[in-house]
């Protein structure tokens, strides 16, 4: 499992100019799956992400975690970052999990993250042509692939 996350100031997700979800502060999270990811992994990078502390402090460090400052999480599925582009100029996709393999580990990790957070994880639409708005707080991305 690969995702991207962003510290966001706010952040939405709309299919055919439908919003189908949006938060204010907190983290966009990208969520890429591959065929081999298991409950073991979902669990590890949500409890992860929840804990990741990419939040300001009352001195201005990075010592706080969503948890910790109330925000909200929004994630949207992107099998692109499976990608493989090493050879060629097209990327190869067969990294990324196909549907009936992902969409269960999608739906699941949205799961545990809101019970970790005890509240609702807003998504895009999987499989979608999604339109990501965002306004990156920092800016602060990280790239975080889950243990072998």
């Amino acid at each position: 499992m690969r995702t991207v996350i962003q510290r966001v100031r706010h952040a939405s997700v709309s299919v055919d100019g439908r919003v189908t979800g949006q938060i204010g502060s907190g983290l966009l999270v990208l969520a890429g799956f591959a065929p081999d990811d298991d409950t073991r992994r979902l669990d590890w990078m949500a409890r992860k992400l929840v804990q990741l502390r990419i939040f300001s402090d009352e001195e201005g460090k990075m010592n706080r975690s969503v948890q910790d400052v109330a925000g909200q999480v929004l994630v949207v599925s992107q099998f692109t970052l499976l990608a493989a582009a090493r050879k060629g100029n097209r990327p190869s996709y067969t990294g990324a999990a196909p549907p009936p393999i992902a969409i269960p580990l999608y739906e699941q990790f949205v799961q545990m993250l809101e019970q970790l957070l005890g509240q609702s994880v807003p998504t895009g639409e999987f499989g979608a042509d999604m339109q990501v708005e965002l306004l990156n707080d920092g800016p602060v991305t990280i790239v975080l692939d889950s243990p072998e």
